[in-house]
């Protein structure tokens, strides 16, 4: 199935309970609102993330959108999904710039990481799912996502935040309250609310405080406007953006490969999200839908756009709304084409100022660390197990600190690469070499038992509010709605316990 949907009851609104299928529509005018809720959803970090990795915003949009529609005719439809900017290659792009890389060497490097994507999904697709956790339990996984995220916190105090620290306090509050407050829809956007208050606090502060004398990007102190938009004046409404074409280089591929662990758990973790929502198998369909992630990463890079990923963000719309139909991604990704298009739009995104970027990132960057803490957590990792404590322990340390092993004069390896391999490899070899006793803690972990355990849980998305995977189908954040899962506080549906006093049964 493409294009071919049914339309779901005459095109009008599911009732309360009811849910309208992958291969069904609403009417057009009811699927375009319903799409352009996915372009609001998906819109914050798809654009922040360029800008953060020094790469075009308008192209990054303009490609999520021809991305979304290469993994949706991939998936055969099987698998709604939204492909925005990944979060998971900040940190080796950072280490890109660092060592002497410009744009093109960027997106070769992530196109590299692209294509060994795509490989791992064929991979998958061949031997199946659970083969995943053979080679990345959820101890290794969990720890790679978490020092992807960590690394980058030097970016955040040594870059963004000097440029202006009381809008980045600000709209760090802003974020934080923000996401406490609103509820369903509004929590989900809540980066990109952020956003638009930081951008309209410095527009406000320009006008009654004057300018101010701080860090710019490149770290000199200058006397500057917080926001100016002469860029946004020069620039055309119609045009194309601004295309890169792509450098290889084996050290600068290397740093990025890390990211592809994350996007394995991301991408396995959403498409067991979709298959709970939607009430289907989605099993059969995991490794083409990694596989189509790679092959959009590769499609966007090409050009000189962004990394791409499914998007929780997007997901949680389908959750809000009941209504998983592929059309309204299709719309967004039009619309997202179409925005793209606009370098006047391009230009304004292009201008946010560093303090709000500050305000915004230490919210990101945190929570990226985060969900590599939730990855355990989920599945019960056994931190008193030496296997699990020590090489992730020592991997985590060294991403963090950008510890540096100098291999040959031109080839070192340091932060997220080194600690990545020293988590992978040094898992692996803890678990060859240990006594017996600690391999056989290790199958009594939740989620895995000598690969045959179930897939690896998900990273979530990459803006603050609900995850995808406990929204109700209104929308509310905490509400479990897996099926067989009792949906009311305090009850305990596990075999054995008496479900109306909370006890186990005598």
């Amino acid at each position: 199935m493409a294009f071919g949907w049914k339309l779901y009851a005459g095109g009008k609104t599911p009732p309360l309970g009811e849910a309208v299928a992958p291969d069904e529509r609403l009417s057009w005018p009811r699927t375009i609102g319903i799409g352009a809720q996915h372009v609001v959803a998906m819109f914050g970090a798809t654009f922040v993330f360029p800008l953060i990795m020094g790469l075009d915003a308008n192209l990054a949009i303009m490609m999520s959108g021809i991305a979304t529609i290469i993994f949706l005719l991939i998936v055969q439809g099987r698998v709604p999904s939204y492909l925005g900017t990944s979060a998971a290659f900040v940190g080796g792009v950072v280490a890109i710039r660092a060592n002497g890389g410009d744009s093109g060497d960027v997106v070769g490097s992530i196109l590299v990481a692209g294509v060994v994507l795509a490989l791992v999904g064929v991979a998958i697709h061949v031997v199946g799912p659970r083969a995943i956790n053979a080679a990345l339990p959820p101890a290794v996984t969990g720890a790679v996502v978490m020092l992807i995220g960590f690394n980058l916190a030097p970016v955040v105090a040594g870059v963004y935040w000097p440029q202006d620290q009381w809008v980045a306090l600000a709209t760090m509050v802003f974020v934080i309250v923000a996401s406490l407050l609103l509820r369903g829809f509004w929590a989900r956007i809540s980066i990109l609310l952020g956003l638009v208050f930081g951008y309209l606090l410095s527009i406000l502060l320009d006008v009654t405080v004057g300018q101010i004398t701080s860090p710019d990007g490149t770290g000199a102190i200058v006397t500057r406007d917080r926001i100016n938009f002469d860029a946004v004046g020069q620039a055309d409404w119609i045009g194309l953006p601004q295309f890169t074409a792509p450098s290889f280089s084996v050290n600068f591929s290397l740093l990025v490969l890390p990211a592809v662990i994350a996007l394995v758990a991301e991408n396995a973790g959403h498409v067991k999200a979709v298959a709970a929502m939607t009430k289907r198998d989605l099993d059969p369909v995991m490794g083409r839908a990694i596989f189509a992630d790679g092959v959009g990463t590769v499609v966007a890079s090409s050009v000189g756009g962004s990394p791409t990923t499914t998007y929780a963000e997007n997901i949680g719309v389908m959750a809000a709304t009941r209504v998983y139909s592929t059309a309204a991604y299709y719309v967004a990704a039009v619309v997202a084409i179409l925005l793209g298009l606009c370098p006047k739009f391009g230009a304004l995104i292009n201008i946010i100022p560093g303090g709000v970027l500050g305000g915004i990132t230490v919210v990101l960057y945190g929570m990226i660390g985060l969900l590599g803490a939730k990855i355990w957590k989920e599945n019960r990792v056994d931190f008193a197990n030496p296997i699990n404590l020590v090489p992730l322990a020592a991997g985590i340390i060294i991403a963090i600190g950008n510890v540096t092993l100098q291999i040959t004069d031109t080839f070192p390896l340091s932060g997220i690469a080194f600690g990545t391999i020293v988590v992978v490899a040094g898992w692996h070899v803890a678990r060859a070499v240990a006594p017996a006793e600690m391999k056989a803690a290790l199958v009594e972990e939740r989620g895995f038992a000598e690969g045959t355990g179930p897939a690896l849980g998900h990273t979530g998305g990459h803006e603050v509010g609900a995850d995808p995977s406990t929204v109700d189908q209104l929308g509310r954040p905490g509400v479990d709605t897996r099926p067989g899962v009792d949906r009311r506080p305090g009850v305990d549906t596990r075999p054995g316990v008496d479900t109306t006093k909370g006890t186990r049964e005598r």
